[in-house]
């Protein structure tokens, strides 16, 4: 944060100064009482379990100020600021540091992909400007506020991430920081244990739009069945991305091949423009559409964008190449449209196809249909060795059998039983898939066969 004082945090909150100098400069916030800087606010959340009230005193030995809801009362030389409610203080600073900010802000939301969205935009951005983007997957809550406070006046565009695990939170965030345009990836069923449908997902994904000025600009994903309706209902200028014909950034020629994805960027009523990207899988294709897309809108030249994103690579789906096979190391997240989506990047690869599952987490009620349906999108994407762990990732192996009954498939207790059996079977030339959700662990697995690591 930059010019920041203890005052306008007062004023932001509404809180009640209750010891130190008003004029004293934040320029960030600290939520751990081990960390931080003699100029940032301390933050101390009520957890489920912690208090981190009973840190302040720690954090104040490291930060500078702190906020509390739990006294009244405070001397000291550092400021103490009474609030309601910490984390609703943390997101109304949030607030007022956006609105001293001047910059065109995406926004981007959805089920499956908005990390590598959001990182795509930001890559096609940077071939003309200085651009902000959230830093790792602080999109919370928690984490916006924290991205929010990272932001400088020296940024000439931000490219901001937004999750949710609950209904409402979409709409919190969203005008926390007041995008110009928002983009929604895919509705999918990851927290459809919270949300019980799919159409409330989409509901809550679509509140993004609750924060766009009267002049927002709205990307959505064209070939999503939950997002098509929305054509022409939308009080903001809209567009499609995808492969169908209804959308207005479209891709077509798509192709393959050891150096990633080639295709031709279509225009509605523009043109067509030649597409290289790093990164394997169609899914990557519409990610690289909207990232152009955006750019296009905001007036930026697309073939200096198209020409950024040919050294693209994100953090998500990582290939490596070691010992003469290939891992693509996908461990982070798990739903069922990602899991689909990497096993066509995998269909597409010439070797043997092995895929090292474990469960997918998260999934409420239809839980066990959900792996079955991933195991019959392996069973159809020639895979010949499926290795599994967890006790849901058994119906991957129901489902594939059911599909294709020669593949041979093997489950397991453990990561370290999985390890040792994997690894004197794999061979030069193979391709090797792994992914689960990331309390599966199975980064464990990754660290022993990825010789790089």
């Amino acid at each position: 944060m930059e010019q920041m004082t203890i005052a306008d945090i007062v004023e932001a909150t509404g809180g009640k100064l209750l010891c130190g100098d008003p004029s004293m400069e934040i320029r960030g916030f600290s939520i751990d009482s081990r960390e931080g800087q003699k100029d940032y606010l301390f933050v101390p959340i009520i957890g489920e379990r912690v208090d981190a009230h009973r840190f302040i005193e720690n954090a104040l030995q490291i930060n500078g100020a702190t906020l509390t809801q739990k006294h009244d009362e405070m001397e000291s030389d550092k400021p103490w600021i009474r609030v309601e409610d910490t984390v609703k203080a943390m997101q109304q600073i949030g607030t007022a540091y956006r609105n001293r900010l001047n910059l065109p802000v995406v926004a981007v939301t959805g089920s499956v992909g908005k990390t590598t969205t959001r990182e795509m935009i930001a890559w096609a951005l940077s071939g003309e400007k200085k651009v902000f983007q959230t830093i790792g997957n602080q999109n919370s809550q928690i984490g916006v506020p924290l991205t929010l406070s990272r932001m400088t006046k020296e940024d000439e565009a931000a490219v901001l991430e937004i999750g949710m695990s609950e209904r409402g939170q979409i709409e919190t965030l969203t005008t926390m920081i007041r995008p110009n345009i928002a983009v929604v990836t895919v509705i999918g069923v990851s927290h459809i244990m919270q949300l019980k449908s799919q159409e409330n997902i989409c509901l809550e994904k679509m509140d993004i739009i609750k924060g766009l000025p009267e002049d927002g600009k709205v990307f959505l994903n064209g070939d999503d069945p939950f997002l098509i309706p929305y054509e022409g209902k939308l009080p903001f200028d809209t567009y499609f991305y995808g492969m169908g014909e209804n959308c207005q950034y479209r891709a077509k020629e798509i192709s393959q091949d050891e150096d990633g994805m080639h295709f031709v960027m279509e225009i509605q009523g523009e043109g067509s423009y030649p597409v290289h990207l790093s990164v394997l899988g169609d899914h990557n294709v519409k990610n690289a559409l909207v990232a152009l897309g955006v750019a296009h809108q905001m007036g930026l030249s697309v073939e200096k964008a198209a020409k950024a994103l040919e050294t693209f690579h994100g953090q998500r789906q990582k290939i490596v190449k070691v010992n003469g096979y290939t891992l693509i190391e996908d461990a982070y997240n798990a739903s069922p449209d990602s899991m689909k989506a990497a096993f066509r990047v995998l269909s597409g690869m010439k070797g043997r196809k092995i895929a090292v599952l474990a469960d997918m987490l998260e999934l409420g009620e239809k839980e066990k249909e959900y792996h079955r349906q991933v195991g019959l999108a392996i069973g159809e994407s020639g895979v010949e060795e499926l290795y599994c762990v967890g006790e849901l990732s058994r119906c991957y192996i129901e489902g594939a059998k059911k599909k294709n009954p020669k593949i041979s498939a093997w489950h397991f207790s453990t990561n370290q039983e999985l390890t040792d059996a994997l690894k004197p079977c794999l061979k030069e030339g193979d391709q090797i898939l792994i992914k689960g959700s990331n309390g599966m662990k199975l980064s464990e697995v990754i660290e022993q066969i990825d010789g790089t690591n």
